[in-house]
């Protein structure tokens, strides 16, 4: 890595927060990766210090110095997405009038048009001497290889020709992005074309001049890589405007085309081409570069952007641990010129490798395979009379995929020498002297990693935080994204790296300050820590974990890892603050600020602004950072997690990312196009089925397996004085053809009420009978015939509570502006508008019916209202039967949600009131949805049950199926049922059945704990103590399972029953445990089972 003093007029900066009345939401969206920060940037914008890609810089000059361009970019590459829009903007070139810029198809003749353009009888002669251009990868060269041929046959009579060729291709059969120098490099060779190469990114713009300049004399092409360093963000300093650009090309020109200086052979015209451009720029590019020990034994010979770059810091760091090793870096291979190659190559080399690509391992194993560097190189040795003994020439070969780090190097380096340059660490290299790979300074230095599902509310975050971090012209900052969209449907790493000097590290990330981590699922497939410094942070993102669940969160080795670090772990939980909860848009505000403290806490106060002055309002930032401590939280790492075994073989597990695209993969497909608009087009589909693909279906909205069940029994369980309205519901099956096991859930497909669909049809002048298109409800890209009252019945989630979303987009609706702008404010991000939102969807408890009665202005159709309401969905209740004794029937547990609004109206759950209200024989769909909830294998392992309330339902079904065996003549385990509710006369349901069984010698304990029939308040926990021996003895002796069901408060009071029931055991038996880890094996067994809500 390269450190370079920076001169701080500082880049190109996003404008600062204004202060004023109104503060306009900032969305930030990533375009493409080749932009910087993901951002358009318009052409007149480039120059000076700013922030720029490698690839942004090379369209510049393409576009900025030719009369044409056309690009061969394959999808998702983004090779020309700036020309191209600099050309629809009409933005000029140096000439005066718009480069024109023609994206073409990638195939066998592909550049055929531009040799027909160039060789036209029409062509301009004025423009004899512009440069004409492409933009392309090197994947596409086979298909441009006819076309070069020609050209270079004819170039003495052609326009100056230069190819921009990022260095992209797959690698064969896999689906990884490679850097493919071999195909530029074959070509050149076969067609005679100039070939240069760009090291870095502060350079390329150089680099895409002097080929541009080189193309006045050999077609040319520039190569550079485009998968990683092209896309890299990055401060450069000395940026050409169009300007500086265009008097810069007319000054070398001029000098390279003085008399006297045109019959010179290639070689002569190449390098008085560099002498003038080094002279008029104030440069020292050499056509070979060398780096390292000033008399070395070995010597690597480098081609390639990120390889060059490399190698060259490498070799100066080992140079400095005595290492006679150098670099010697090939910036024009073609022409290969002999006598610079042989005049830079030191006396004293003994052993030269070079470092040269081949297509792939095979070729690599394959000696008889020779990489085209190499026969250069030993051609240029072996006819050289420079040394009496010639030193020897090894060919060291690399495929295509390979990814180079300082350590694979340095192991490049170590196959020229015998004698280990890197010596081990003792402890006055530890104290006084850096590791010689540590090739950048971690006190001047920040490094920062993210990792996450492309899909994450939070995936714009890095990019965002990177441009909010550039906003500061004393600081100079890198970013680079990577995607994988082959594991986990998904995923991307992104690189920050921060630091008073420029930076120049063609390498992930190896020592992250704060790393980041979206989802505990990539935990499973890649090694996060492997990139931490010591003594790191780490901020994981797990929504709704409690701090007892942690550890079963994570891996063994991430927890080994963390320990081994010393690295603190923050959990980042983004439900745990209610906006977020409500508005996920919110969670990209919340990613940053969490960040923003975890990483730079001193920075916070300014860091609000510089994040709002790129995304979101500074009032979005203020009122997350006063309620951040709620979603973040710092873990103390337990001892134990430093020695914990894994069991079984270790997971092999990813180091990094290895791309395999340069965009997240597009999951979501455009929105079908609306065919169907009235009952004709229906009724078309109803007569020609097998045109139209008609499918007729018992409920179309929805696409599992349905039954049609009929209720056989409804009664209510608890007295009707009470307030709490528990029934027990059972439905006949018929000949439906459903079956269930035990502990499976019964989805119900509720229908909204009919008076109240009604009185919304009276109210928005609704043709009932009209046939409406509306989304399937669980597939919303399935589309259904439908009446509008069936849509209303079935489909349409009329009756329940909007987002925000359906507020912004029913503004777009509203005639009237104060209408307009109160929507417009509770949908949007502002601190009114929250509260607002939080009080009517907490509250008032408003219903999409509520709003669009409350804004008469805001009149959508009714097929916008199927688009901006969302579907209905099905309700699941677990079983409470077990189809073994009633195999004609199911039966399910309920209590009726009710409450009243501060209208005095009466409000229920849509699904609850829907079964309260059914009568015997009245039929419903449903269907079956397994669960977690299952019997143990054997019949004689005990069953521990905790329910409360409804969540006894289950165990109903449990219990009855005990009971069929115990029947069958079959020996069943004990059945411990420990119940929860609040009073026993009006809520012991199923009261009767339980102690009939308990007589019946099926229940062995029943622990019941009515709450409020005592003074002291008694709930399930304390029943379960209070028979420690009874479950220690089911449990543990018997290898039971322990089941709880109901609300999620109990859970850390009940497992610390069993912890200590766990903790007594092993110290009757003598030996040594941790609880928790105990819990967690049981977990493992399916032995400690928690269905809760």
């Amino acid at each position: 890595m390269r450190l370079q003093p920076a001169e701080s007029n500082g880049p190109a900066e996003p404008e600062p927060v204004r202060e004023g009345p109104e503060t306009k939401l900032k969305e930030f969206k990533q375009h493409s990766t080749t932009l910087p920060f993901g951002q358009p940037t318009s052409l007149s914008s480039i120059g000076g210090p700013t922030y720029v890609t490698a690839q942004t810089l090379i369209q510049q000059v393409a576009y900025t110095l030719s009369d044409r361009l056309w690009t061969y970019s394959p999808e998702t590459f983004d090779l020309d997405v700036a020309v191209k829009d600099w050309f629809a903007e009409g933005s000029d070139n140096v000439y005066g009038y718009p480069t024109n810029v023609e994206s073409m198809q990638i195939r066998q003749g592909a550049a055929s048009i531009a040799l027909g353009y160039i060789f036209s009888k029409d062509f301009d002669l004025k423009k004899r001497y512009v440069p004409q251009s492409i933009l392309a990868s090197s994947s596409t060269l086979q298909y441009l290889r006819a076309a070069l041929d020609q050209l270079s046959l004819l170039y003495s009579v052609a326009s100056p020709f230069v190819a921009h060729i990022a260095a992209i291709d797959y690698a064969g059969a896999s689906s990884q992005l490679v850097t493919d120098y071999i195909s530029a490099l074959s070509l050149a060779e076969e067609l005679g074309l100039g070939i240069i190469c760009s090291f870095s990114a502060y350079e390329a713009q150089h680099m895409a001049l002097l080929s541009t300049l080189l193309a006045s004399i050999i077609p040319t092409i520039h190569i550079y890589d485009g998968v990683s360093i092209g896309r890299e963000t990055t401060r450069v300093i000395d940026v050409l405007d169009q300007t500086g650009l265009h008097n810069t090309y007319k000054a070398i020109q001029h000098e390279i085309s003085t008399p006297g200086k045109k019959n010179a052979d290639l070689d002569t015209k190449v390098l008085r081409l560099l002498n003038a451009f080094n002279g008029e720029l104030g440069t020292q590019y050499r056509v070979f570069e060398y780096h390292g020990h000033a008399t070395p034994d070995s010597v690597l010979v480098v081609f390639g952007t990120a390889e060059s770059s490399l190698a060259s810091q490498v070799a100066l760091s080992l140079e400095r641990d005595g290492a006679k090793v150098g670099v010697l870096n090939v910036r024009i291979y073609r022409p290969f010129i002999e006598e610079e190659f042989l005049k830079i190559l030191p006396e004293s080399v003994r052993t030269i490798g070079v470092l040269g690509q081949v297509n792939d391992q095979q070729a690599v194993s394959d000696g008889s395979v020779r990489s085209n560097l190499y026969g250069d190189v030993v051609a240029a040795i072996t006819f050289s009379d420079k040394s009496a003994t010639p030193p020897a020439v090894v060919d060291v070969k690399y495929a295509r995929e390979t990814v180079w780090t300082p350590v694979s190097v340095a192991a490049a380096f170590q196959l020229l020498v015998e004698k280990p340059i890197l010596q081990p660490k003792t402890e006055l290299t530890e104290s006084e002297a850096p590791s010689p790979l540590q090739l950048l300074d971690p006190s001047s230095v920040q490094q920062y990693t993210f990792w996450d599902i492309d899909t994450s509310e939070s995936a714009n975050a890095p990019a965002a935080l990177g441009q909010a971090l550039a906003t500061d012209s004393a600081n100079n900052v890198t970013t680079k994204t990577a995607y994988d969209n082959l594991i986990q449907g998904g995923v991307f790493r992104s690189d920050i790296r921060k630091s008073k000097k420029t930076i120049e590290a063609p390498y992930s990330i190896d020592a992250a300050d704060v790393v980041y981590v979206g989802g505990e699922s990539l935990l499973q497939t890649f090694d996060i820590l492997n990139s931490l410094k010591a003594g790191g942070k780490v901020i994981l993102k797990l929504p709704s974990v409690k701090d007892d669940e942690l550890e079963k969160k994570l891996p063994v080795k991430f927890r080994n890892a963390l320990a081994a670090k010393n690295a603190k772990l923050y959990i980042l939980d983004p439900p745990a603050i209610e906006i977020v909860a409500n508005d996920l848009a919110q969670e990209l505000y919340l990613t940053e600020l969490a960040f923003l403290r975890v990483a730079l806490p001193n920075l916070e106060k300014t860091g609000l602004q510089k994040l709002a002055s790129v995304n979101g309002t500074i009032e979005t930032f203020e009122e997350l950072a006063k309620v951040l401590d709620n979603a973040l939280r710092l873990i103390e790492t337990p001892e134990p997690w430093a020695t914990e075994e894994l069991e079984g073989t270790p997971p092999s597990l990813l180091k990094d990312i290895y791309a395999s695209s340069f965009v997240a993969y597009d999951k979501i497909e455009a929105e079908p196009p609306t065919y169907l608009k009235d009952w004709k087009t229906a009724a078309k589909g109803l007569i020609f089925k097998e045109a139209y693909g008609t499918k007729p279906a018992l409920r179309p909205d929805v696409n599992v397996k349905t039954y049609t069940v009929h209720v056989q029994e409804n009664r209510r369980l608890t007295p009707p004085s009470y307030n709490r309205n528990i029934f027990h519901i059972e439905f006949d099956l018929g000949n439906s053809g459903l079956t269930y096991d035990i502990g499976e859930a019964l989805g119900i497909h509720a229908e909204n009420d009919e008076v109240e669909v009604e009185e919304f049809i009276k109210f928005y002048k609704l043709d009932p009978q009209e046939v409406v298109e509306v989304p399937n409800r669980e597939n919303p890209q399935v589309l259904e015939n439908r009446t509008v009252y069936q849509a209303l019945m079935q489909n349409v989630d009329i009756f329940g509570r909007p987002p925000k979303r359906f507020y912004e987009s029913l503004a777009e609706f509203a005639d009237n502006p104060d209408e307009r702008k109160e929507l417009t404010t509770l949908g949007g991000p502002t601190k009114e508008g929250n509260q607002e939102f939080k009080r009517r969807a907490e509250v008032d408890t408003i219903t999409y019916a509520d709003v669009l009665l409350e804004f008469p202005s805001a009149h959508p159709s009714f097929h916008d209202i199927v688009r901006i309401v969302s579907p209905m969905k099905r309700r699941e209740y677990s079983i409470a039967s077990c189809q073994k004794v009633t195999p004609n029937s199911v039966a399910l547990m309920i209590v009726v949600v009710g409450w009243v609004d501060p209208q005095g109206r009466d409000r229920f759950g849509q699904a609850t009131r829907f079964l309260n209200k059914l009568r015997v024989g009245a039929s419903v769909t449903v269907s079956v949805k397994p669960s977690v909830m299952k019997l143990p294998p054997k019949s004689t392992q005990p069953l521990i049950m905790a329910g409360l309330g409804t969540g006894l339902a289950p165990f109903r079904a449990f219990v009855q199926y005990r009971a069929w065996e115990k029947a069958q003549g079959k020996d069943i385990g004990s059945v411990l049922l420990y119940m929860g509710s609040r009073h026993q006369r009006e809520e012991y349901c199923y009261g009767e059945e339980w102690e009939a069984y308990q007589d019946a010698g099926v229940i062995t304990l029943l622990g019941r704990a009515f709450s409020r029939d005592q003074p002291q308040k008694i709930y399930i926990q304390d029943r379960m103590r209070q028979t420690m021996n009874d479950i220690i003895q089911a449990y543990l002796k018997e290898e039971g399972a322990f089941y709880l069901c109901g609300p999620t408060w109990p859970v850390p009071d009940v497992t610390n029953v069993l912890e200590d029931a766990i903790a007594r055991e092993a110290k009757t038996l003598g030996k040594k445990v941790t609880p928790r880890t105990e819990i967690e094996k049981l977990k493992d067994q399916l032995r400690y089972v928690l269905e809760v809500y």
